[in-house]
C-alpha cells in the first residue's frame, strides 16, 4: 500500500482479560499508536493483542491480525477489531509474517511466547546492525522485561538494541521520536 502508515508489531500476553492492568495498558498502546499514526499488528486473538486492536481501531487506526489457525483451530478467526487477516500455517511463519511487516516492535508484558517474539526482534535487530542497516527498533514495556533485558545483555551484549520503558505511553512517545529523527 503505497503511503501507508508504519506498522508497529504489538507483543503481550494472551491471558489478560478486559479490566485488568495489562488489558488496560494493551488497550492504551493500541490508542496511542493509531492517535500518532501508526498501524499496528498483532498476533490477532485474544488477551493483549486483542486490547491493542480495539485501542487502535477505536482511534480509527488499521489493525493486522497475522494469525496461526492450524495452531489454534479452537479460535474462530480474529478478534473482532481486526481490519485483515494474514493467516499463517506456523508459528515461525506467524512470527516472522509480523515482523516482515513491522517498523519496530513493542513488548508489552507477557509469558515465553512474547519472550520468543521478543528473542526474535532482538536478533533481527543484531542482524540488521551486523549487516550496515539501521535496526529496527525494539522497545520493552514494564520492569520484568528490563531486568531480563539487562540479565541477558550482561551475558551475551547487545543491550543497547533494546529500549526498556515504564509504559506504553513511553514506548509510542519513543517510536514517535525515531520516526521524526
Amino acid at each position: 500500500m503505497p503511503g501507508a502508515a508504519p506498522i508497529v508489531a504489538v507483543f503481550g500476553s494472551s491471558q489478560s482479560s478486559p479490566g485488568d492492568a495489562a488489558y488496560r495498558e494493551a488497550l492504551s498502546c493500541g490508542r496511542l499508536l493509531a492517535t500518532a499514526g501508526f498501524r499496528v499488528a498483532t498476533g490477532g486473538y485474544g488477551g493483549a493483542m486483542e486490547a491493542v486492536s480495539k485501542g487502535a481501531a477505536v482511534a480509527g487506526g488499521q489493525v493486522v491480525a497475522v494469525t496461526a489457525p492450524p495452531l489454534f483451530p479452537m479460535r474462530s478467526g480474529p478478534n473482532p477489531y481486526a481490519h485483515i487477516e494474514d493467516p499463517r500455517p506456523t508459528l515461525t511463519t506467524r512470527l516472522t509474517g509480523l515482523l516482515d511487516a513491522s517498523v519496530a516492535t513493542i513488548s508489552l508484558p507477557g509469558s515465553i511466547g512474547t519472550f520468543t517474539e521478543l528473542m526474535v526482534a532482538w536478533n533481527r535487530a543484531f542482524l540488521e546492525e551486523l549487516g550496515g542497516q539501521a535496526p529496527h527498533p525494539v522497545i520493552v514495556v514494564g520492569e520484568r522485561w528490563a531486568a531480563l533485558v539487562s540479565h541477558i545483555s550482561a551475558e551475551l551484549g547487545s543491550g543497547h538494541l533494546v529500549t526498556s520503558v515504564a509504559s506504553a505511553a513511553q514506548a509510542v512517545d519513543h517510536l514517535v521520536r525515531h520516526r521524526n529523527e
